[in-house]
């Protein structure tokens, strides 16, 4: 198989983590709502809590990720 650059490996993991960081949020905010429906505020207040978490680490992920894009390389073309 090809060999990734090092940073372009670690771009691929920040974006899997990022991944399952969007999918995790997208369920707090689901049920985050069917609390508020459900009128149940201290439901709603510790999935906000989580939501908020989740929010974190992905803001955390795309710190990380920035420098990691300016010295990521693209593969050499195949002749």
């Amino acid at each position: 198989g090809k060999k990734m650059e090092p940073a372009g490996a670690d771009l691929a993991l920040i974006g899997a983590a990022q991944k399952v960081e969007h999918y995790e949020m997208a369920g707090y905010i689901t049920a985050r709502n069917l609390a508020q429906q459900l009128r149940l505020p201290e439901v709603v207040q510790l999935l906000q809590l989580s939501l908020a978490e989740e929010e974190n680490a992905d803001q955390l992920l795309g710190q990380i990720a920035r420098p990691l894009m300016s010295s990521a390389r693209m593969p050499e073309p195949v002749a």
